[in-house]
């Protein structure tokens, strides 16, 4: 199945500062269900490579444009990436990230409207036990009701 199609200007969205967290990206005009908006690029590179370059800021050492691929690979937004390297997290997100063939595409889940930020679920799961303290390592910002209050996916019982 061939990639979607991403417009080659993508005048439907706009990175600005976001009221969630530093940067975000936000509908130029209305944007209907099932759109592919963008997609997230960047450098690829192994998890070993990523592990070496982490943290980019030792300040903020949690927070970086890794996008997990496979257990291979990730793409290094900071190296090369676009706007889509702002979408910010939400626990109530209108978009998903989708893989495809190695590529993410970044794509409404609902009708967004013009001025809304973008945001999708980064569902990140870290090996370890989730603490307390680890949680509060992923703060998340989003207000939505249903806040986890981490960007830490729940883990799967098995």
């Amino acid at each position: 199945m061939p990639a979607p199609a991403v417009p080659k200007t993508n005048r439907r969205i706009q990175v600005r500062k976001s009221g969630v967290h530093g940067k975000g990206v936000f509908a130029l005009q209305d944007i209907p269900e099932g759109e592919t908006l963008i997609e997230y690029i960047g450098e690829i590179i192994t998890w070993k490579e990523a592990q070496r370059r982490h943290p980019w800021n030792p300040e903020d050492p949690n927070h970086t444009f890794y996008f997990h691929v496979d257990d291979g690979r990730v793409i290094d937004a900071a190296v090369g990436g676009n706007a889509a390297r702002w979408i910010n997290h939400s626990c109530n997100p209108n978009c998903e990230a989708d893989e495809e063939e190695g590529r993410v595409f970044i794509k409404s889940l609902r009708n967004i409207k013009a001025g809304e930020e973008l945001n999708y679920d980064y569902g990140l799961i870290i090996d370890e036990p989730y603490t307390k303290k680890l949680k509060a390592e992923y703060p998340c910002w989003c207000g939505s009701k249903n806040c986890r209050g981490t960007l830490l996916a729940p883990k799967r019982r098995r």
